[in-house]
């Protein structure tokens, strides 16, 4: 799709843009542009990329709302929310980070060693972690109870495993992880479920400021929320992140370090399931090299 075809459909749903259009080309499921409308005002749009992708966009507009009722900090405003087009007003700062998909390259938007930059990011996730598992519920999200954890990680396992194979060492360490009663958490809480630092809007000073790509969204295990943060930052800055949560009255049990460690490890695994769900050739390629089969 070209930016004219971009500027029509646009123009179709009432957004008449002007200038020149950039592109960020990072996101799985939709090519995001960024635009100036006819008046000055910036938006970001979302053109997905692949058909079907309906219930996901209604579903993540629910999730919209529960985050916008309940945080503090800036969340995507949908304007338009179509099988074609999502639009919004540009949110006030950038993600922490930005990933080049094909050069590899990290661009840092705010200073990577911010004192700022735990304490704002707990102070979110406490209040994220505390949105009612009702009001989830009511907006027809995934809920998992504790004892449903596990078996999800083993369908995943099973399922990865029959479809594109998975190396020995990496089945091994995941079996491990589902047999280790104490790292699993007693309760399930309200759960981003894709927050890195690509997904955290900051002050170039390190002040979290907003939270971006809400569609995983569910009422889930806690550590899922503390992995991203693992990957990009480390185990030292984890331990950190974990230790300011709970003094801002975050919940917690004695083994979210270790149970956030096995989470990040299995990211194969969730990129496995959707290269299996979209069917297509290069997510499989690269989830079979993820997974060591490559």
């Amino acid at each position: 799709m070209t930016i004219d075809d971009i500027k029509i459909l646009a123009e179709e749903h009432g957004l008449q843009l002007s200038g020149e259009m950039t592109f960020n080309d990072m996101g799985i499921d939709f090519r995001v542009g960024f635009a100036t409308d006819r008046l000055g005002l910036s938006w970001v749009l979302r053109i997905p990329r692949r058909e079907g992708l309906e219930e996901q966009i209604e579903k993540e507009r629910r999730i919209l709302q529960l985050a916008q009722k309940h945080l503090s900090v800036e969340v995507p405003d949908w304007r338009i929310a179509t099988s074609k087009l999502i639009a919004y007003p540009l949110l006030t700062d950038l993600p922490a980070l930005r990933f080049d998909p094909e050069t590899y390259e990290v661009t840092w938007h705010m200073d990577r060693q911010s004192a700022d930059y735990i304490p704002s990011l707990s102070a979110v996730l406490v209040d994220l972690h505390r949105i009612p598992r009702k009001e989830a519920l009511e907006k027809q999200l995934k809920i998992l109870e504790p004892e449903q954890l596990r078996p999800e990680i083993a369908e995943r396992l099973h399922t990865v495993k029959s479809e594109l194979g998975i190396s020995e060492t990496l089945e091994t360490r995941y079996k491990k992880w589902l047999d280790d009663d104490l790292l699993w958490p007693h309760f399930t809480c309200f759960v981003h479920g894709d927050l890195y630092a690509g997904h955290v809007l900051a002050t170039p000073a390190g002040m979290v400021s907003g939270i971006i790509d809400w569609s995983t969204a569910h009422i889930s295990d806690p550590s899922i929320d503390f992995s991203g943060h693992l990957t990009v930052f480390g185990e030292d800055s984890l331990k950190q992140l974990i230790s300011v949560y709970e003094k801002n009255g975050g919940k917690v049990w004695e083994k979210l370090f270790e149970q956030t460690v096995e989470r990040a490890a299995a990211a194969p695994l969730a990129y496995g399931i959707f290269a299996i769900e979209t069917k297509d050739d290069k997510h499989i390629a690269g989830a079979k090299a993820q997974l060591g089969v490559a």
